[in-house]
């Protein structure tokens, strides 16, 4: 069972790295080549047959769900076109502050022609004339939405919103639109996962009526019914420096604690009355109560890859206690392994996946046939409580949460490039309180009626959360580095395994050492009198990185994603690079999708030196203008615009810092938002400095830039468009992509490639396209324009 389950991951895995999906007429061809030879000659051959059978069950399984769900699309004939469809709120809606957000499953489609996918994402927006009206989970309306397919932003150790999709089943996302009012048709439609997602937001309602705006409202709500969105930014930044961010949403912990109290319960109850233990034993009674716990709990959490995996457990050993069978503990989580993977063959991409597998497997590997002491127990139906069985049970409880933290040291650096210093203290006494406390008086409170409870979980998790602040606060409560290299990651899981081996093994300190490749083997910067250039997908925006040997510099920071300076692609791209500080950051103007991220980047990364065209949020040290110039390395960095005198009004798209990087005789200009004014001024100002090997196209593509003397006067070999997919502005226009198309001019496109990376020295310059490149069978292409 065990080595199946392994090779079964690993055939799944193999799936998830395909750049396309598998023929069918010979993959199943060879998986029934595999299967024949079902008896080896020799012993020895089964584990390699098991082996070989259990990879490729694996790897074609996870190709026909793959197939399946993604059959199921938009045409793209029908993206951004008027669609009315029937259909239910198919899960918890998320308030922003736009709107609404939630998942939408279609019954029918009533505009005549249109093909429209069974699960949607759409989101609602407020409008002052005519406001919205209030979406709730379980309910059918009549809407006419616009819709596209899933694409998102494609960047080096950027998050995957198409695997995102995909995952849970979403092939079209859009908005609703409303040129016909929505009509309700029912206030609740059949089913009983829409029961559970009324039943999810009843309980948040109840949370908020009852706890208003307490503090830790949308923390206790998060715990009881998974809903994350309800936690405040900066309440996920303590969390996350703190190294507690798994206890604050259902997790496998909470969901095995609760399966455990509710097993000794009913255990105990039962086991009282002869008539019902002889109708049914009460271990067999005990477990069916912990199954269905930690099931309804899990269906509360929306049935995440943590809260799955502790329910097949859960079920494995409530299997083996009905079967009177006895399975280990690793065929019990080789169970577990095998049921979340079959039911979605995606779950090992993702972090919760790797971490929630991962801490069982260690407290397996250290709990699991070690040497140890056993202690007499006096006669009697219970055993008498020692002191030092306490202590004991402290010092055990200690051990596996040293083993947590050293063990899940590859798996953080490997997936978030960070981890807490803080954890193994902050997680001591907070698994306990959470787990014990909070958790179940939150449960208390979101199934009785009255208020008592959630105060009560709200008090004790006040004072939880007084202790955790202290803990976040340290300055170096966090170790933030450089994403490490596989091998890396691979020799520190062999060095914890060391690290961790059972007392008696000499020289166990020698695991430490295969740790350190994880921290010491440093991204390598360009060499002197190279520059690598990182152009980042950021949607309808810009965000440039300039890497020289010793020196780093920004050119703007992308748009404000969530309306509170929300920089979610380049600080942890920079992060993951290694790029813990800027040297300088040079903001071109303050239009919000150049801008809109700039106070969020200078919490987070240290930076020296920060120019501007005009002040934006009192955040420029200094003004940038035409004159101004340095070298880095070997490298030549020109200010040409605005001159030294300019002036105009905010958000005045001409006064766009324009950068020339240069080489020897090869150049790169980044010219802003300019338009025709502002390209008047370089053809007359700096003519000879314009010529570019590389040039990011003014203002995305708009008609009033790129005017036809600009263009001749560039003559770029690559014109890079920095637009947004399907943008409201339909930058590109297309007579600039043909003007540029005419020039001879390689077009490359953020939306079409994803980040541009670019590397340039006095021999060249090379390009690569990260989404053409780093491309996977789900990922979205676009056709570029003849």
């Amino acid at each position: 069972m065990v080595l199946f389950a392994v090779f079964f991951t690993v055939g799944v895995y193999l799936l998830q790295l395909q750049a396309r999906l598998p023929d069918f007429i010979w993959a199943w061809s060879l998986a029934g080549a595999i299967l024949w030879p079902l008896s080896p000659p020799h012993r020895l051959m089964r584990p390699l047959l098991i082996a070989g059978v259990a990879c490729g069950i694996g790897f074609f399984h996870a190709a026909w769900q793959a197939e399946q769900r993604l059959s199921d699309s938009l045409p793209d004939e029908w993206q951004g076109r008027d669609i009315e469809v029937v259909g239910i709120v198919a899960q918890l809606p998320h308030q922003t502050a736009r709107g609404q957000r939630f998942r939408f499953d279609v019954e029918r489609t009533l505009t005549p022609g249109a093909h429209v996918p069974a699960h949607l994402y759409l989101s609602s927006y407020l409008n002052l004339k005519a406001p919205p009206p209030q979406y709730h989970a379980g309910q059918r309306w009549q809407l006419t939405v616009r819709l596209k397919q899933p694409h998102g932003s494609s960047n080096p150790h950027g998050f995957d919103f198409e695997l995102w999709a995909l995952k849970n089943n979403v092939r079209a996302i859009g908005y609703i639109h409303n040129p016909a009012p929505a009509i309700l048709i029912d206030q609740r439609a059949q089913g009983m996962h829409y029961r559970v997602e009324a039943w999810r937001e009843a309980i948040r309602d109840k949370f908020t009526d009852t706890l208003g705006s307490a503090p830790y409202t949308g923390v206790l709500t998060a715990l009881a019914v998974g809903d994350q969105d309800s936690i405040s930014s900066e309440q996920w930044e303590t969390f996350r420096r703190t190294g507690v961010i798994h206890l604050m949403s259902i997790s496998g912990l909470h969901i095995t604690m609760l399966a455990g109290m509710m097993f000794a319960l009913v255990y105990w109850l039962w086991r009282r009355s002869s008539r019902m233990t002889l109708w049914l034993p009460a271990r067999k009674a005990a477990a069916i109560a912990a199954m269905l716990t930690a099931y309804l709990y899990s269906e509360l959490a929306g049935y995440g890859v943590p809260a799955q995996r502790t329910v097949f457990m859960v079920s494995a050993v409530a299997a083996a206690l009905w079967l009177n069978r006895n399975f280990s503990l690793a065929q019990i989580l080789s169970i577990a392994l095998l049921e979340v993977l079959i039911a979605d063959p995606w779950a090992i991409l993702s972090p919760g996946f790797l971490l929630s597998f991962g801490a069982v497997a260690l407290i397996l590997y250290t709990t699991s046939h070690r040497i140890g002491r056993t202690d007499a127990q006096t006669p009697g139906i219970l055993p008498q409580v020692r002191t030092h069985q306490i202590l004991r049970g402290i010092r055990d409880y200690f051990t596996v949460q040293w083993a947590m933290y050293i063990g899940l040291l590859p798996l953080l650096l490997m997936l978030f490039g960070q981890f807490s210093l803080v954890s193994p203290i902050a997680n001591a006494f907070a698994i306990p309180l959470i787990s014990l406390v909070v958790v179940p008086l939150a449960l208390t409170g979101a199934a009785l009626p009255g208020e008592v409870p959630l105060w009560l979980a709200h008090i004790a998790l006040d004072l939880t959360m007084l202790p955790l602040q202290g803990l976040s606060d340290w300055p170096d409560a966090i170790w933030i580095q450089h994403i490490p290299p596989h091998w890396s990651i691979a020799t520190g899981m062999l060095g914890v395994l060391w690290i961790l081996l059972p007392q008696g093994f000499s020289s166990r300190w020698l695991g430490g050492l295969l740790l350190l490749p994880m921290f010491l083997n440093t991204p390598a910067p360009p060499k002197s009198g190279t520059l690598r250039l990182t152009l980042f997908d950021v949607g309808q925006g810009l965000s440039v990185l300039a890497e020289t040997r010793h020196h780093t510099l920004l050119y703007d920071t992308g748009p404000d994603y969530a309306g509170e300076g929300d920089n979610r692609i380049v600080i942890p791209t920079l992060h993951a690079m290694g790029i813990n500080h800027l040297d300088r950051l040079i903001i071109s103007h303050d239009d919000t999708d150049h801008a809109g991220g700039t106070a969020s980047l200078l919490k987070s990364v240290p930076t020296a030196w920060v120019a501007s065209s005009n002040e934006i949020a009192h955040t420029a040290t200094r003004r940038c203008y035409d004159g101004i110039s340095w070298n880095w390395d070997g490298v030549q960095f020109d200010l040409l615009h605005p001159g030294r005198n300019s002036t105009g009004k905010a958000h005045d798209n001409n006064l766009s810092c324009v950068l020339r990087i240069s080489i020897g005789d090869r150049h790169i200009l980044l010219p802003g938002d300019i338009e025709k004014r502002g390209e008047q001024r370089l053809l007359l100002e700096h003519p000879e400095q314009l010529p570019a090997n590389l040039l990011v196209v003014p203002h995305h593509g708009s008609a009033g830039s790129s005017s036809v003397d600009f263009v001749a006067a560039v003559l770029p070999d690559y014109a890079v468009f920095t637009a947004g997919y399907r943008n409201r502005f339909g930058h590109p226009k297309e007579p600039i992509l043909q003007r540029y198309l005419d020039s001879g001019a390689t077009l490359l496109r953020s939306d079409q490639d994803g980040a541009i990376l670019v590397d340039m020295d006095a021999q060249g310059i090379k390009v690569e396209r990260y989404r053409i490149t780093h491309a996977h069978y789900w990922t979205h292409q676009l056709t570029m324009p003849k």
